[in-house]
């Protein structure tokens, strides 16, 4: 991160991290399928648990749009999100694109999503969440961390 940027310094967007990851998925389903169910019965759930993902992060973007800051990491927070999902995690958008993986992984029926998952969460939590912590207390000092004392980080 550049000294002085006004932005967290995520090691990349959180959309790009879980759609590569997720494209390692399919690479290594091709290769190796290690199906979850062999009766292949997940489309239809994992299609429903990601329709479920998509409108939870409808709600935790419009949310942001409505106080006014950037829903982009690499662009400068203006304020402390606190209503709508952002009452019980800090995170809602982050568990939203982890749901949303997890009913792709179930709808194209492999293992390799669950084993993929594993290192994208040890990359969002280093490289983008707590860097955005630390950004966020900062730059809005006790407003921050008072939100934080009464909001889960993730669930």
């Amino acid at each position: 991160m550049a000294t002085g940027a006004d932005n967290p310094g995520v090691v990349a967007p959180p959309p790009l991290l879980y759609l590569g990851a997720f494209l390692i998925v399919l690479v290594c389903r091709w290769f190796w399928p290690l199906p979850i169910d062999t009766e292949n019965r997940g489309l239809w759930p994992g299609l429903t648990v990601s329709a479920l993902a998509v409108g939870a992060a409808i709600w935790g973007r419009r949310t942001m749009a409505a106080a006014g800051t950037n829903i982009n990491p690499a662009r400068p927070a203006t304020t402390i999100v606190s209503s709508g999902p952002f009452r019980f995690s800090r995170n809602p958008l982050y568990l939203c694109l982890t749901q949303l993986y997890l009913g792709l992984t179930l709808a194209v029926n492999t293992w390799w999503g669950v084993v993929v998952l594993v290192p994208l969460i040890i990359v969002m939590h280093f490289g983008v969440v707590l860097r955005e912590e630390r950004y966020l207390e900062r730059k809005f000092g006790d407003s921050y961390r008072q939100y934080r004392s009464r909001v889960r980080r993730y669930l």
